[in-house]
């Protein structure tokens, strides 16, 4: 069942791409992202105008998928801090589990030049998605060395001190526009809630969906599209606006515009997954 009421957004009429396919033509870890908070109303007609020049991703008979992501930090929230910041040296250690599958990656995002996203990831057991394990500590500190952003002892340091903090839910449908080499997702139903002590009711984003695309370099035709409707890319991170959202007292200077505005009404809701845990 879905978190909260958002109408079905329909793809059946599009071509489809296999994950294999996907991947080989458009794999994308290291890219420009951008991505939009707009109303749901708005979400089908951008599938419309994408549809005869992009290919939805299909895995068995689905063509929407359920995804879970674990995002870690430490005691202080210092990756949280240097994206409130906008410190350019920032990155986020996460675990992505895709539900519908039981595939799992423990995944380091960190911040390439002209602010390009570079993403690395290690095949997870999904068991292990709510907790660091040696091999997968390894991997973050050695991604933490590689990127220049801490020392050996400091990312070893680091690492060690990272805890879940914040988990979320959402669905995705993810497209392929071969003409632009790029890939487009659009993410509903999205919900967060904060692990560990202190927790509190979960909260979900009740009329928006998110829209992220994500270019080796030129904007595709949909930033052109959602540009032309007077859409810019908003400042959104499924980690730190999640963060800032659900913990009182924290810096959001830099979310200030979506917390006050597209999520004032993203509060406390029944958390209702599609997949048990």
């Amino acid at each position: 069942m879905p978190k909260h009421a958002q109408a079905a957004l329909r793809t059946s009429a599009m071509d489809t791409i296999t994950l294999a396919q996907l991947n080989e033509e458009a794999d994308l870890l290291t890219r420009i992202d951008r991505k939009y908070l707009i109303p749901s109303s708005e979400a089908q007609g951008l599938l419309d105008i994408l549809a005869p020049r992009s290919q939805v991703l299909q895995i068995g008979a689905l063509q929407s998928f359920s995804y879970a992501s674990t995002y870690f930090d430490t005691p202080g929230l210092g990756t949280y801090m240097l994206a409130a910041r906008k410190r350019r040296r920032r990155f986020k250690v996460r675990t992505r589990t895709y539900l519908d599958s039981a595939l799992c990656f423990l995944e380091v995002k960190t911040v390439g030049t002209r602010e390009s996203t570079i993403k690395t990831r290690l095949p997870y057991d999904p068991k292990d998605a709510n907790r660091l394990t040696n091999s997968g500590s390894s991997f973050v500190a050695m991604r933490l060395t590689e990127s220049s952003i801490a020392g050996t002892a400091d990312a070893a340091a680091f690492t060690n001190a990272l805890t879940p903090v914040l988990a979320n839910n959402y669905d995705r449908i993810t497209l392929h526009l071969p003409d632009d080499a790029a890939r487009v997702t659009v993410d509903t139903h999205l919900t967060w809630r904060i692990l560990g002590s202190g927790a509190r009711p979960p909260a979900c984003v009740k009329d928006y969906v998110v829209i992220e695309t994500k270019n080796p370099s030129t904007p595709s035709l949909a930033d052109r599209y959602l540009w032309s409707l007077g859409y810019r890319p908003a400042g959104l991170s499924k980690y730190a606006t999640g963060m800032a959202l659900l913990t009182p007292g924290l810096p959001t200077n830099k979310w200030h515009r979506l917390l006050t505005r597209q999520l004032a009404d993203a509060g406390p809701a029944p958390y209702t997954a599609r997949h048990a845990a």
